[in-house]
């Protein structure tokens, strides 16, 4: 106890208190120095937010090598302010390699802008589902179909750029899709990862369109290997869902029949009186469209629910 007290009172007595104040203030390079530390440690989070944190950190530690160098004269003080002014240069760098190696195409970035960067997503986590579809936007020509009812195999993944696409089911128009809308979100929801399917929908590109796309196999293998990805993917894929249950609600028929949405895993119910009640052929595929605009004549119930 007496070696450890002695130790702290060298470390508080060592040096006598100051009994008089230098009336002249120090040069304008420490004072320069001391202005950009300040500023520097208001900086922000991100790539972005490191760059300025260091790059005016690093010239307030090089400031003060300079004060130190020629105001002061101390070798410690100078050796001290430089090796911090050497650590600032080499994270500035360093992340300056990072802001460029996560570096996206025009069409990439403004996807992130628009879709990905409002829910939080960083541009590292970002970049590897960007490389999960290998960076490529692809074309698709006006009139020119993505897949055709019955025919095109479900293995991947599609998010509309630009333009717009056309869904019909054996010619009768469906909805469109949107820009930032999936192509396939729910075939993708109505198969399991070993499950293989078709389209039952015809999707043409009503303009010249672009997408991105991720191949199935591939998109689940980043889904294994990072659960946070897989959650977003969840989520958007459900709300683009969504946006399609209220988009099919305004294009409902009734009266003579039924309208069916053979996209979508779930359906709707609608009870006539006259008619009898109509079962789907594919419950897993279809969605009956049963929510008209305005209720008809003679019809004495008309519900609609979700069976997950």
């Amino acid at each position: 106890m007496g070696e450890n007290a002695s130790f702290w009172e060298s470390l508080i007595y060592a040096h006598p208190t100051c009994t008089s104040w230098k009336q002249e203030a120090e040069g304008s390079i420490y004072h320069l120095a001391s202005i950009l530390f300040v500023v520097g440690f208001m900086g922000g989070s991100g790539f972005f937010g490191l760059l300025y944190v260091f790059s005016l950190l690093g010239l307030g530690f090089l400031c003060s090598s300079v004060w130190a160098w020629l105001d002061v004269c101390a070798a410690d003080i100078f050796s001290w302010n430089f090796v911090l002014f050497t650590i600032c240069f080499i994270q500035f760098i360093y992340v300056t390699y990072q802001v460029r190696s996560v570096a996206f195409d025009r069409e990439f970035q403004e996807l992130y802008s628009a879709l990905f960067q409002p829910l939080g997503i960083s541009l590292t986590v970002y970049r590897k589902i960007v490389l999960c579809c290998d960076a490529e936007v692809i074309t698709l020509e006006k009139e020119h179909c993505y897949a055709m009812q019955g025919k095109t195999p479900i293995d991947k993944l599609s998010l509309l750029v630009s333009g717009r696409i056309r869904v019909t089911v054996d010619g009768e128009f469906l909805h469109y899709i949107f820009p930032l809308q999936f192509l396939d979100s729910p075939e993708w929801d109505s198969l399991r990862p070993t499950e293989e399917g078709i389209f039952q929908v015809t999707l043409t590109a009503d303009t010249d369109c672009r997408y991105v796309a991720w191949r199935r196999k591939k998109l689940y293998l980043l889904f294994a290997k990072h659960r946070f990805i897989s959650r977003l993917f969840s989520i958007l894929i459900g709300s683009d869902i969504a946006e399609k249950l209220y988009a099919l609600n305004d294009r409902v028929h009734m009266g003579q029949g039924f309208r069916y949405d053979i996209r979508l895993p779930n359906f709707y119910h609608v009870a006539l009186p006259e008619t009898p009640p109509v079962q789907p052929s594919h419950p897993s595929h279809h969605l009956q469209r049963g929510s008209p605009r305005r209720k008809p004549a003679g019809v004495t119930n008309c519900g609609s629910f979700l069976t997950p």
